[in-house]
């Protein structure tokens, strides 16, 4: 990474972060989750000048449309269920994707 990349970094208006989030959880939440954790993570990012203004965001979601399904199958249906989000609002989505009932389901 350059300096300048570093130095061309901008971070995020934090009423802009909030709706991104919003918008995100939305989405995901026609999955209807039993569990929906989202985080921000744009703060672990600084200096990333590629990402253009879009958020890095982790998802862990417990929903029983995810039992049967593999991983990637499990991932697709994220990505589907967020389309138009990595367009607009999304640069990186980290995905933990279960069903009911399997290991680490339990609260934090």
């Amino acid at each position: 990474m350059t300096a300048s990349a570093t130095n061309d970094w901008t971070p995020v208006p934090p009423e802009l972060a909030a709706s991104r989030l919003a918008r995100l959880r939305a989405a995901l939440e026609t999955l209807a989750p039993e569990r929906l954790e989202l985080e921000d993570e744009d703060h672990l990012h600084i200096g990333h000048a590629s990402a253009g203004g879009l958020g890095h965001y982790r998802v862990r979601i417990v929903a029983s449309v995810f039992a049967g399904k593999s991983h990637l199958e499990r991932h697709r249906l994220v990505y589907r269920t967020v389309g138009s989000l990595l367009r607009t609002d999304i640069h990186a989505l980290a995905i933990e994707a279960l069903a009911p009932g399997e290991p680490g389901t339990a609260a934090a």
